[in-house]
């Protein structure tokens, strides 16, 4: 696989299936995990790096589920090739910087990557589309129990999986979903429900994580610590949060059908109108208006796109995306001309 054959491939958090997908757009478990005797990532010499990085790559071939992956050594990567990749969410912003020594591992599908000797020597992390939570559990802890019996991972019985940072010892686990709120925010009860998200130990970032704040209605929001508790109580505890948060945002929806039906179809219909009919579009406001657009689509308002379409755009018309289907660097200016170009010819608007 490389990186050309992505353009065309829907990645699987982008499908728009699953329970609760007008809700919900995405599922992720990630696993932090460190080869005991080597030093955390920071405090590494570049022949341990390298060495870290040589035993992972030797453990993926021994382990089926990781036989359709392929291994990227960032050092082999340029510039626009690290976005495209932070744009689909199979690496960090954070891990495209200082490239020695670091790799991402991506199964063919995008259920599956695997961060090479980024914070920790291993961010293992499964994506499923909409509410699917458990299944993504299910996958990485199968593959979690495979690398351990090729690994020797940094352990105490005291304090569980050791890690570079303190908040993901334990079982160095973080589970998230992503989330289209436009009901709570338009109705503007997000704040109370921002709110109850921190009070109860869980903590919200933007639509690409950690460092970035929420646009076009999307709410990432996750566990924020991992010591003292169990796996499966983590992932209870974030699966209860989150139905409650789908109930408030369905009655949001269903207030504003009901009692502001003209303001809502106003502004859906507003957003349509300018994404098939711009020809500069920057990113920021593709974001907004595609949200919009989405929840026309998911209360039936807008009947001639389906919500996959719409997902995929949320992706392809971000900056990397826009290069690499060009082949080359473009300035701001060219790739808001070819992000409108792109919208019209996916809403089939010529």
């Amino acid at each position: 696989m490389n990186l050309n054959e992505l353009i065309h491939h829907t990645s699987e958090w982008l499908k728009g299936s699953g329970p609760n997908s007008d809700i919900v757009i995405s599922s992720r478990i990630r696993l932090a995990r460190n080869i005991g005797k080597y030093p955390f990532p920071h405090w590494a010499t570049k022949k341990q790096a390298e060495d870290v990085l040589e035993k992972i790559e030797e453990a993926k071939l021994k382990i089926s589920l990781l036989s359709n992956a392929t291994v990227f050594r960032l050092v082999d990567l340029d510039s626009i090739e690290k976005q495209f990749l932070v744009e689909r969410h199979l690496m960090s912003y954070e891990h495209a910087q200082k490239t020695n020594c670091k790799a991402a591992i991506i199964d063919s599908e995008e259920v599956i990557s695997i961060m090479v000797n980024e914070e920790d020597h291993i961010r293992l992390q499964v994506m499923q589309s909409g509410f699917n939570i458990y299944e993504a559990w299910n996958i990485i802890n199968k593959i979690d129990d495979a690398l351990s019996k090729e690994l020797s991972f940094a352990f105490s019985e005291e304090w569980g999986y050791l890690t570079a940072c303190p908040t993901n010892t334990g079982t160095g686990m973080r589970g998230s979903v992503m989330l289209h709120l436009p009901g709570l925010v338009i109705t503007r009860h997000i704040n109370r429900v921002l709110a109850a998200i921190a009070k109860l130990s869980f903590t919200t970032r933007g639509l690409y994580g950690e460092g970035t704040e929420a646009s076009g209605n999307f709410f990432q929001i996750s566990n924020q610590v991992s010591l003292g508790h169990s796996e499966e109580d983590l992932i209870d505890n974030l699966n209860g949060f989150i139905r409650q948060i789908i109930e408030q945002e369905q009655q949001a929806r269903e207030s504003l059908s009901a009692n502001n039906k003209a303001m809502l179809e106003d502004k859906i219909n507003r957003g349509y109108g300018i994404l098939k009919s711009a020809y500069i579009i920057s990113s920021q406001e593709t974001v907004e208006l595609l949200s919009m657009v989405r929840l026309g689509c998911d209360l039936g308002i807008i009947k001639d796109i389906d919500r996959c379409t719409i997902n995929e755009l949320f992706i392809i018309t971000q900056p990397a995306h826009l290069q690499k289907i060009e082949g080359k660097k473009l300035s701001q200016q060219e790739r808001d001309v070819k992000r409108a170009e792109i919208i019209r010819s996916r809403l089939k608007i010529t």
